[in-house]
């Protein structure tokens, strides 16, 4: 796996992955690497692709209390598990060279981005659509692999992909979890052995949720337990609601529909999702 830090020895090396008619899936990160990140890596393998992996710690999508100089780092243990798992190249530019002197230029993308964690955290989405589209300009890639576990993250890749008429195949990939069902996360490093014990009431409380309304029990009722169950296990809710799984906004009839949560522990802020049938 070749790593490279500038953006001129980047494309220099994306054209040669590109010889002889070669496809480039892209893969970014943020680092901290886990099995999540690595089935992003083997969804572009699968597809044929050479895979282009980068790790930007992004500073535009953190707001002013958040966790951007406690976000872990380790960058050789991240190129390690990359070029175990078959990465053609490796992607760390730093934020001069992402965001160079008098760098003034941002995107928004509209309503997909403004409930959940738009309002939870004002900006995040416009940060993660400006870094999303350099990357994706820098790299050129034909097609880019997200995880499913950041659902509206992925819809509002998707919505920008769509309006500005990118030519790249946007693929999503189901979330990975542990063995008791707590979606994998960078963040999870963060979890007091106490916390970790308890996280897993998320997923739990959402896998019901989804079974009940799923079932036809009316949304409200279902929503209310789960809230009631994730506060019972030391959560602070910060939303547990039902949407449209493309749009986000109110759920629709015979439109899939997505159960979306994000909740507090301690310090650390957890999501997750799940379908409804």
């Amino acid at each position: 796996m070749q790593t490279v830090r500038e953006l001129a020895d980047l494309r220099a090396a994306v054209a040669m992955l590109r010889a002889g008619g070669g496809r480039v899936a892209l893969v970014p990160t943020m680092g901290a690497l886990h099995a999540g990140h690595l089935a992003l890596i083997a969804a572009g393998r699968r597809a044929g692709a050479k895979v282009v992996a980068s790790i930007f710690v992004n500073p535009l999508q953190f707001g002013a209390d958040e966790d951007l100089s406690r976000y872990p780092r380790r960058e050789a243990v991240d190129a390690r598990l990359l070029a175990e798992a078959g990465c053609d190249l490796l992607w760390l530019p730093g934020v001069a060279a992402m965001y160079p002197a008098g760098f003034a230029t941002t995107v928004s993308v509209a309503g997909v981005t403004e409930p959940f964690d738009g309002a939870a955290r004002p900006g995040h989405f416009d940060g993660v659509a400006t870094v999303v589209l350099k990357l994706f300009h820098q790299v050129a890639p034909d097609l880019a692999c997200f995880g499913e576990k950041d659902w509206q993250q992925l819809q509002v890749v998707r919505r920008m992909v769509a309006d500005l008429d990118l030519a790249i195949e946007i693929v999503g990939v189901p979330t990975e979890r542990e063995d008791d069902g707590l979606a994998l996360s960078s963040r999870n490093l963060y979890l007091a052995p106490d916390e970790r014990g308890h996280a897993v009431a998320l997923p739990r409380a959402l896998g019901e949720a989804a079974a009940a309304i799923g079932r036809g029990e009316p949304a409200a009722a279902a929503l209310e337990r789960a809230h009631e169950a994730l506060a019972a296990a030391g959560f602070a809710v910060d939303y547990c609601d039902l949407a449209d799984a493309e749009t986000l906004g109110a759920p629709q009839p015979d439109r899939p529909r997505r159960l979306l949560a994000a909740a507090r522990i301690g310090t650390t802020r957890l999501i997750d999702n799940l379908p409804v049938d």
